[in-house]
């Protein structure tokens, strides 16, 4: 079974400009994703999506494989991640010259994944025999508990649990009778695996279907960096890790 992981990267990030490249412990942060990809040993392929000429020669120097640029209608702040990784497929199935049956998509922007994360994810993909797999954590905050939304003059619970009590409906109630432990389950994509059978990419753009499968990671791996406070939240877990990216 040939598995394809790719790795997107583009040049225009609006929220921390030239992201990829920028250094975590002297290393640019594109490198943290591609070696943990190799050194997992579970790809047939490692390769780099970007429309830039430098990240590709990073990504190259770091052991992917990029010999295409991302067209610019891929590469603006609208286009879907999923058309990203879809062509980054089509483009590698060409130059290889065979099909990838599974494609496994990792995000550069969540460098504290374990390497773990993304064999055993795979192995659960496999398992479960889903149509795509997405990694997430426990989420913080709960829409059925402690996240609220403007509602006419006032404010409301985002989510009402279902068959709730009086009590519980409304956020003008007693709140102190809402218990956390009460509210359902929910989790926080984290922004880090993405995997998707060959058919279910190619014919299909949803993320999220009947046969989706989550794969559960502890929350200090699971920061996706968006800004720099989030940067320098991971440079400090790295540097206070000497095991970590040794």
């Amino acid at each position: 079974m040939s598995i394809l992981c790719t790795i997107c990267a583009r040049s225009g990030s609006k929220g921390l400009t030239k992201k990829s490249l920028r250094k975590i412990n002297n290393k640019p942060l594109i490198s943290y994703t591609i070696r943990q990809a190799i050194k997992s040993k579970v790809f047939d392929e490692v390769i780099v999506s970007t429309d830039s000429k430098k990240i590709q020669s990073v990504a190259k120097l770091y052991g992917a494989k990029s010999w295409f640029l991302r067209p610019k209608k891929l590469s603006n702040d609208y286009c879907s991640k999923l058309l990203v990784v879809r062509h980054a497929l089509i483009e590698a199935e060409r130059y290889f010259k065979k099909n990838f049956q599974i494609c496994v998509d990792l995000d550069i922007t969540s460098p504290l994944r374990d390497v773990k994360d993304i064999i055993e994810s795979v192995n659960k993909f496999k398992k479960k025999n889903c149509n795509n797999l997405i990694s997430a954590c426990m989420s913080k905050k709960n829409p059925y508990f402690n996240m609220v939304e403007r509602s006419g003059k006032g404010v409301k619970i985002v989510k009402e649990k279902k068959n709730s009590n009086k009590f519980s409906r409304s956020f003008a109630s007693d709140f102190s009778l809402t218990r956390r432990q009460d509210a359902p389950e929910v989790y926080e994509m984290n922004a880090s695996i993405y995997i998707y059978k060959r058919k279910a990419l190619i014919n299909k753009y949803k993320l999220l279907t009947e046969k989706t499968e989550i794969y559960l990671m502890p929350r200090n791996r699971s920061i996706d960096i968006d800004d720099i406070f989030d940067l320098n939240l991971v440079k400090m877990f790295i540097k206070n890790d000497k095991k970590l990216f040794r």
